[in-house]
């Protein structure tokens, strides 16, 4: 069910705290808190992560656990300063199964992308940044209401409908999962690139 024109947030805290009282889906019960996006308020640059992690959940901060470490050494190097971004994920709760004492990340279904995707629309609204990244298959559905593989779009660049560009690449995470050290280097350089890509964007517009 969306909510009427009139009920959307028209700042970023106020978005942060309506999406504390979400219960637009199940994930908030088990969540220690839902976690809103961070950084200028009129970046240039958004980032779309899939959602909070352990680290994130507890901190109520994105991108502050390892592949948050990850993304920011991938960053520097591509000449962005994380400070002058946006960093936001598709899902605001974290979607975990309870393994003795750990928590492990559980991927978000479809629904609870699609429910979730109405804070991030507000996000770009209230943003408005020139260019968007999608950090893996779910930022990409929840910014294109489809699925859609990383593979299909990555090295390419699209138009969204609020004519922000898109670029697609892999989550860090995904990194950190790559155990030959070689591929690693290769994957890396890859991201690395593609976070260029999308800095170059912004210079052109």
């Amino acid at each position: 069910m969306e909510h009427a024109a009139e009920d959307r947030p028209g700042t970023l805290t106020a978005l942060a705290a309506a999406e504390e009282a979400c219960t637009r889906c199940p994930l908030y019960r088990d969540a220690t808190q839902a976690v809103p996006g961070e950084g200028a308020r009129h970046a240039p640059l958004m980032l779309v992560g899939e959602q909070p992690g352990d680290k994130e959940d507890i901190a109520g901060h994105p991108f502050v656990g390892p592949a948050g470490s990850l993304l920011d050494r991938a960053l520097a190097d591509a000449g962005i300063d994380r400070e002058t971004t946006f960093v936001t994920n598709a899902v605001k709760h974290f979607k975990h199964e309870n393994r003795g004492k750990r928590r492990l990340h559980k991927r978000p279904n479809a629904s609870e992308i699609d429910h979730c995707r109405w804070w991030l629309d507000i996000e770009r609204d209230i943003v408005r940044p020139r260019v968007v990244v999608a950090l893996g298959a779910t930022a990409l559905r929840s910014l294109l209401g489809r699925t859609v593989s990383v593979s299909s779009l990555r090295r390419t660049v699209q138009t969204m409908d609020d004519q922000a560009r898109l670029v697609a690449t892999v989550h860090p995470s995904s990194l950190l999962r790559v155990r030959d050290r070689d591929d690693k280097a290769a994957k890396y350089a890859d991201f690395v690139e593609d976070l260029t890509r999308a800095a170059k964007l912004i210079c052109e517009r």
